[in-house]
């Protein structure tokens, strides 16, 4: 049975690759993975400074254009049979051509020609948010964000910032963000995770965006919590995420079914799956036994991230369409 209807708002195009995609991809190069895999085939990593580690790693053998373009086919892919129907993916122009404009165009066009292909052959959308790495800094940032403002448009939607969140203030980071807003971005950034709910409201103050990745806790904040709710700020939740990289001891624990219940926007991705061992059908799975969330809780979280998408009006109508009872 094809699963219900899915739209994913979090997920990082390299840390979807599946780890046998990597595994024949530097195979084919020659280049050497040294405590990249686990014996049972997947990625390891010890905690989250490892696992940015690792996951540098793995992208260092994607070299080219070409590669990205195989690689977003086989996210693609992945994501749709797993009942995606719409997917925005962060690219950093860091990993694709190194933050020059010239290269991250030949990179892009790669990509969004795959997306082109697999949309003909499975019906996933995809949309692009650019995406500087926060630990290399606000200067390598606003150059990611120069490379956004190069190629925004129907395909390149939004700008976004992951890394270590506790690099730099988010004021380090406003020059970026602004650059990407004059360009018609939509905005959002990870904060919330490693950092603290004071992470969350200065991104807000200081870098203007109406969507936060995880933003979990700010559930140690009430005072956030009700702003949150009150100013329709969107959180990207990543509860398969949070749980691998040692956030909350279990699914009961996690703090989505309190946001939601206070009246915050949340939504449901899966980040970087192939590392954390999930999919949106675990996801799904897993809140439905720890919340017992139903069929209609779930369609609710989608039409929630449907209207919080990076794309244009009719798209989001169709989105929404698809998400009706019995279509």
């Amino acid at each position: 049975m094809r699963p219900q209807p899915r739209i994913e708002l979090h997920l990082h195009l390299e840390g979807a690759a599946p780890p046998g995609f990597i595994r024949a991809l530097a195979g084919e190069k020659q280049i050497g993975l040294k405590g990249v895999f686990a014996p049972d085939g997947g990625y390891a990593f010890r905690d989250f400074l490892h696992f940015l580690q690792v996951y540098e790693a793995a992208t260092a053998t994607l070299e080219t254009p070409e590669d990205y373009h195989r690689l977003t086919r086989a996210v693609l892919a992945e994501r749709a049979a797993d009942g995606v129907i719409y997917l925005e993916a962060f690219l950093s122009p860091d990993f694709c051509g190194g933050g020059d404009v010239v290269a991250w165009r030949e990179y892009l066009a790669a990509i969004e020609e795959a997306a082109a292909a697999e949309k003909r052959t499975s019906g996933i959308e995809m949309r692009a948010i650019v995406t500087p790495v926060r630990h290399f800094g606000p200067e390598r940032a606003r150059r990611t964000a120069a490379c956004a403002q190069e190629t925004a448009g129907k395909f390149v939607t939004g700008f976004g910032m992951g890394g270590d969140e506790n690099a730099g203030r988010p004021a380090d980071f406003t020059p970026a963000f602004d650059m990407a807003r004059e360009a018609g971005l939509r905005l959002t950034t990870h904060a919330g995770e490693f950092a603290g709910p004071e992470s969350v409201r200065a991104s807000i103050a200081d870098l203007g965006v109406e969507r936060i990745g995880h933003g979990v806790r700010a559930v140690e904040d009430p005072a956030l919590v009700a702003e949150l709710a009150e100013r329709g700020i969107t959180l990207e939740v990543c509860p398969g995420s949070n749980m691998a990289l040692g956030l909350f001891p279990d699914w009961p624990a996690h703090p989505i079914a309190h946001l939601r219940d206070a009246g915050v926007k949340v939504t449901v991705s899966t980040d970087d799956p192939p590392f954390f061992r999930t999919s949106l059908t675990r996801e799904y799975e897993c809140l439905a036994r720890a919340f017992r969330w139903d069929e209609e809780v779930f369609r609710s979280l989608n039409i929630t991230a449907a209207t919080a998408a990076f794309c244009d009006e009719t798209t989001r109508e169709g989105l929404l369409k698809k998400l009706e009872p019995g279509s």
